[in-house]
């Protein structure tokens, strides 16, 4: 009895993080630029309905999953969407930004959503936060120069 609640917990984490049948793949150049997080090279963005998998490549090997359902899951465990921002992007984004960033949604509920020919774009300013987002058919770019966080996703042509 004394090992039950770690079970539970080993459970919930093993099924938060357990492997999903993804609708959706694609291969893309990824630069992510942040205090925590430095990359830039090849991966894949896999996602269904609700949860989203991202493989990091470098010199054809995988170096990060990242795996976004009801929690993030990498390599160091799985976290809540706010841990996560807490702990490698920031404490002030909303939980669902980094899903919304992959799969090229608008962010903070639309805030100062512009539609252009080609997708939309958003400049979000506020006292924690300075975000220019722009969402297009070639790219997708996230800029918060205010805390030097980079996403850049384009497709692999």
């Amino acid at each position: 009895m004394k090992y039950l609640p770690l079970l539970i917990l080993i459970t919930f984490l093993l099924v938060g993080c357990s492997l999903k049948d993804y609708k959706h793949t694609s291969s893309k150049i990824i630069i992510i630029k942040s205090p925590q997080i430095k990359f830039s090279d090849l991966g894949f963005i896999r996602h269904s309905d609700d949860a989203i998998e991202v493989e990091l490549f470098v010199a054809g090997k995988v170096v990060e999953q990242i795996s976004i359902n009801h929690l993030i899951c990498v390599s160091d465990g799985c976290m809540s969407k706010s841990g996560f921002n807490k702990e490698y992007l920031n404490k002030a984004y909303p939980g669902d930004i980094l899903q919304n960033i992959f799969l090229g949604k608008a962010i903070y509920d639309a805030q100062n959503k512009i539609e252009t020919d080609d997708g939309f774009e958003q400049i979000i300013k506020n006292k924690d936060v300075h975000i220019t987002y722009r969402v297009n058919s070639e790219e997708i770019y996230f800029k918060d120069t205010k805390n030097k966080i980079i996403f850049k996703i384009k497709d692999t042509k």
